[in-house]
This record gives C-alpha cells, structure tokens and sequence, in this order.
C-alpha cells in the first residue's frame, strides 16, 4: 500500500517541482550553453528496479572533448574537463534536477537508494543481499545523506539495505530533509578523487559522470 501512495506522491511532488523550478532550470539551461559547447543534458546507463536498465539525465558538466568511458577520478587533471558552471552544478547537486523527469515516467523515485552505473557489479551483488535492487532507486537516500561519494561499496549497500528494511513515511521524511542539510554543507561530495577503502571498487568504473 505504501509504495502506491509513495509513487503518487512521486508524481505529484515531481509535477509540481517541474512547474515551480522552471525559471531555474532555464536559468540553468542558459548557463550551460554560454559557458561551454555541447548538449544540455547529459544521460548515463544505470540500474533501475529489479536491475532492469534506464538512462538516467543529468545536466551537463564537463567538456565534450572529455574521455568517453573513463571515470572522473581516472582522469588525468579530471578538473580541466569539468566545466566552471559544471563546478557549480556539482557542488549545489543542480546537475540532477534532470531526473525529475525520470521520477515522472517512474523510472526512478524522489527517495530510494541512487542508481548504480550499469558496470558496478559489485554494488549490484551486494544490493541483492538486501533486496536494495528491488525497489525503485531514487533522486536522493539514505546512503545520499550518510555519505554520499565517500562510502565504501560495502558501506553503501548496507545503508541502502536499511533503507529498504525501514521502507516508510518516517524513512523517507528523514531522507528528504537531510537531503537539504548535505547539500548545503556539501557533505560526501569527491571530485577527481577516491576514497582509499574505495579504490578497488571504483576501479571498476568505466563511464564518467558527466
């Protein structure tokens, strides 16, 4: 019953998200375009329930001369790449206000555990122990908000697995709140560089976030 009222909620939340941030996400979109050539949006394979596979969006925030196929903290001097309004986009999570578009054709939720890029098969296995995978993934989470980038793969999994096991109002009130807080103090946020309990896991990365 729970998750009808949340995918209702989804769409309602998100409908009126589009309608109101409008002006930001022209704002945006003009930014982007004085600031570097290419696409607005940029879109990425990634895992959605039951690990079927979607393209998530984005708005762009690197150059289009950046290497295709390499993660960010594999680049050399990853911060040439990345743009100055991409930079911004980054440090605010602007860039995934695309994704209200993905919540609406309910490829995704507001709250659920973020998608794994579709090569993260490790994050994937260890999803399937907690049933992480069989839920929509979501725009924010708990993992988001305890960590965000800086989590070992294990860690993640675990706090997506509580996620799931604590599924509710409550759950999700917390997630959307505290959202708001680590954004604001940017917590989690790893630009061109990993987490060292991380590295074998991320080596594993074959797409950049762009």
């Amino acid at each position: 019953m729970y998750m009808k009222i949340k995918r209702l909620s989804d769409i309602a939340l998100s409908a009126a998200g589009l309608l109101i941030l409008s002006p930001v996400f022209l704002g945006l979109i003009i930014g982007i375009k004085l600031d570097s050539k290419g696409p607005v949006l940029f879109k990425q394979k990634r895992v959605g329930i039951h690990k079927s596979y979607f393209n998530i969006y984005k708005f762009r925030t690197m150059r289009i001369d950046t290497p295709r196929d390499t993660p960010t903290h594999l680049l050399d001097n990853p911060d040439q790449y990345i743009t100055k309004m991409g930079k911004f986009l980054r440090k605010t999570s602007l860039d995934e206000l695309p994704q209200i578009l993905n919540i609406l054709s309910g490829k995704m939720s507001i709250i659920g555990p973020r998608p794994a890029l579709w090569n993260q098969y490790d994050l994937i296995a260890k999803r399937d122990k907690y049933g992480a995978n069989d839920i929509p993934p979501g725009l924010t989470g708990w993992a988001q908000i305890n960590g965000r980038d800086e989590l070992p793969i294990d860690v993640k999994a675990h706090l997506d697995g509580e996620y799931v096991r604590k599924l509710g109002l409550i759950m999700d009130l917390k997630c959307f709140f505290g959202t708001f807080i680590s954004v604001l103090k940017s917590d989690g946020v790893v630009e061109g560089k990993t987490c060292p309990s991380n590295n074998s896991d991320n080596k594993k990365r074959v797409v950049s976030k762009q």
